[in-house]
């Protein structure tokens, strides 16, 4: 099992960025922030040749249920969308929840896991 999902688009890293903010929307997950690692490097001194964001996402309601049944999902938290530049190519990928669930050994999680993370690809196709 591939612990990534990780697609190509033809958009620029902005569009792509402003289709998922729309795409997860409908799906009731909120864009807690977005981390433009290359300016950051570039901040400290260290350079990346592309772009490369993270988009840090919430949905409340399946964060509580999955912290409530067991604690330690939290550092799971928040899910992680990725947006960069790979050779001049738009790429949109996230680790898949049901892979990183799989390291706690609860059949209830995996479910929920599977749940969010076909959610999630959802929004990353419908933002392509």
């Amino acid at each position: 099992m591939d612990f990534h999902y990780t697609v190509e688009t033809g958009k620029t890293i902005e569009e792509s960025i402003e289709s998922l903010e729309t795409s997860l929307k409908q799906e009731s997950f909120g864009v807690l922030w977005t981390f433009n690692i290359k300016e950051k490097l570039e901040e400290k001194g260290f350079s990346l040749d592309e772009p490369f964001f993270v988009l840090e996402v919430c949905n409340p309601e399946e964060a509580e249920r999955v912290i409530k049944e067991n604690k330690l999902v939290g550092y799971f938290l928040p899910c992680k969308i990725v947006v960069y530049k790979d050779n001049g190519t738009t790429k949109i990928g996230l680790p898949k929840p049901s892979a990183l669930i799989n390291m706690l050994d609860n059949n209830e999680l995996k479910e929920m896991a599977k749940d969010i993370e076909k959610r999630l690809i959802d929004c990353i196709e419908k933002a392509l």
